[in-house]
């Protein structure tokens, strides 16, 4: 039997990364963090002191990184090499530069690249392109939303646990504008596959939501 795929779409706060660790525990299948792989690309730009607006220096450097990912899904560690990054990717000014160099086109397809190479063992991925783009051929395609008022909720909620001065206006402004580059970048936009199961978990738990997914994949 070849190994499943469970890929994950949505905007950001749809749930798709705890959703996506849930399915992998009860499922026991690596779990792919691949928002975790474009700030791993972030922190090593700003390690190296590489101007993000140089995008050669910046693929160079995406295509060199030697990401993966260790142990439970709850506590999945993100790696550089043998170097456990999980918490350095967390910071603001990470997630900024995140943002700056997934637009560029060379790092998506070097992280595109790494992808495939990690799910060949069998994987649940969540992003913004997995199932359009990195695995079109999944066994599972799901794409959640949210209503973006109830979607900043979710985020600005994470965002206090780490004592982020964000006021919530703040995190829906955000999250509009980041919506927005999703959609309207040249490569790999956010878009729901044709053959997507599409999931709107407005007013719904993150428990009603994941047996929904889970009825859909044991049917």
């Amino acid at each position: 039997m070849p190994p499943l795929i469970i890929a994950i779409d949505g905007p950001s706060g749809s749930g798709k990364s705890t959703l996506g660790r849930m399915l992998s525990r009860a499922l026991n299948l690596l779990y792919i963090d691949t928002g975790s792989m474009y700030r791993a690309v972030a922190l090593s730009v700003i390690e190296n002191q590489i101007d993000a607006g140089d995008r050669e220096a910046v693929v160079k450097l995406a295509e060199e990184l030697d990401i993966n990912f260790e142990g439970d899904p709850d506590s999945l560690k993100t790696l550089i090499g043998t170097r456990d990054v999980s918490e350095l990717i967390r910071t603001e000014s990470v997630t900024t530069m995140s943002s700056i160099v997934s637009t560029i086109p060379g790092v998506r397809r070097a992280m595109v690249a790494r992808q495939r190479e990690l799910g060949k063992r069998g994987a649940v991925l969540n992003g913004r392109d997995i199932t359009t783009v990195v695995f079109p051929a999944a066994d599972y395609k799901f794409f959640l939303t949210a209503n973006p008022v109830e979607r900043a909720e979710r985020r600005y909620l994470e965002d206090q646990l780490k004592n982020s001065k964000t006021t919530l206006d703040e995190t829906l402004t955000d999250m509009i504008e980041r919506d927005r580059r999703d959609a309207t970048r040249a490569d790999s936009p956010l878009k729901i596959a044709e053959d997507a199961i599409v999931i709107d978990s407005t007013g719904k738990s993150i428990e009603q939501t994941f047996e929904e997914m889970l009825r859909v994949i044991k049917r």
